[in-house]
């Protein structure tokens, strides 16, 4: 068997937090490596137990979630670890700051506890947790937030069709839905996202919208 997916809980609402805790350390392939109660010490506490994944609540004292996650999975980060953010509807913005400060996904705090471990699971094997229709109501919400850089980068390294699966990307299409409109397989989509994120060096979709948008391959 492989060893269990260990998770760092981070919230500041002790309930919360123990329900989590509770929910996760009663499945086989989970382990609660730990728990906290702000920011802050869900970056001092990642770095000494390195968990898989990290699942953070967004209004935390002290050091909030999306500071907290941009430390541990941000831009220059030597060792980033997969952040899977939780929210509530009303905190939108919240949770697309905290995309951009390099979570790998989020969920609500209502979702279902099978939404809430398939999750974990999900971000733990290095796929962004960001549901199509989720990813066009961000992207349609604030994408007007990101600020572009001056024109189409030249020196681009995809070819037209990773160009074309980019903005469809972009526009928050899955797989399956890039493969219908292209008329390919969806294992062919697959490879597509892959060499697109390894040649533009992005972790995952999330990225790569964002990207799209900075540099004004999407509208």
């Amino acid at each position: 068997m492989s060893a269990p997916i260990r998770v760092l809980v981070c919230d500041d609402q002790v309930l919360v937090r123990t329900g989590l805790v509770t929910i996760m350390d009663a499945q086989p392939d989970i382990e609660v490596a730990g728990e906290c109660g702000d920011g802050k010490a869900a970056v001092e506490l990642a770095g000494r137990l390195r968990p898989d994944v990290v699942v953070m609540d967004v209004r935390m004292p002290v050091l909030d979630g999306i500071a907290a996650t941009r430390l541990l999975a941000g831009a220059g980060v030597a060792r980033p670890v997969k952040v899977l953010v939780v929210t509530t509807f009303n905190l939108d913005e919240y949770v697309y700051e905290a995309l951009r400060a390099g979570a790998s996904g989020f969920l609500l705090k209502d979702a279902p506890v099978d939404q809430l471990l398939h999750g974990i699971r999900t971000v733990s094997t290095g796929t962004a947790l960001l549901a199509p229709e989720v990813t066009r109501r961000l992207v349609g919400e604030y994408a007007a937030r990101i600020r572009p850089v001056d024109g189409e980068p030249q020196d681009l390294p995809l070819t037209p069709r990773e160009l074309e699966v980019l903005r469809l990307i972009a526009d928050g299409l899955s797989n399956g839905e890039i493969a219908a409109r292209l008329v390919i397989s969806q294992e062919t989509v697959k490879t597509f996202v892959s060499r697109i994120l390894t040649k533009l060096d992005l972790r995952d979709r999330v990225q790569a919208v964002v990207y799209a948008y900075r540099h004004g391959l999407a509208t």
